[in-house]
């Protein structure tokens, strides 16, 4: 799994021209599947996401999580995130996981942050053409994937 955490003052999604989720303080979440993911990637992934002090404390210092700010998360499926820019100029997304598999992570992925966060998580929609707008707070971008942990 591969996921591009934004720290946020605002975000939201919209579908049709209708404003379908959106978050004030908290994480923008742009997530993309592969077909090698697995259940241990969904728990690292989300434990990570939920703990990582990034938002600052009363110092100035980001040395707090979204979970100590009681903030929100907006997690929004990407599938791009897996394009292969190797050959030639129109990216190649071989590497992304077909509906059959993500969607089914996607959701999981979904509820395990809830269950780590103790609250209800924002979604957009997946595989519709959606519309995201963020202010990023920072700007703070933190790129994390399960295959590489650094």
């Amino acid at each position: 799994m591969r996921a591009v955490i934004q720290r946020v003052s605002k975000a939201s999604v919209t579908i049709n021209n209708q404003i379908h989720s959106e978050i004030n303080n908290g994480l923008l979440v742009l997530l993309g599947i592969e077909d090698a993911d697995t259940v241990e990637d969904i728990e690292w992934l989300s434990g990570k996401i939920v703990n990582l002090r990034i938002f600052n404390d009363e110092n100035g210092v980001m040395n707090v999580s979204v979970k100590d700010i009681n903030g929100d998360i907006l997690i929004v499926s990407q599938f791009t995130l897996h394009a292969s820019t190797k050959k030639g100029n129109r990216p190649s997304y071989i590497r992304a996981s077909k509906p059959e598999f993500a969607i089914p992570m996607y959701e999981r992925f979904v509820k395990q942050l809830s269950n780590d966060l103790d609250k209800n998580i924002q979604t957009g929609v997946f595989g519709a053409d959606m519309k995201v707008e963020l202010l990023n707070d920072g700007p703070v971008t933190i790129v994390i994937d399960s295959k590489n942990r650094e």
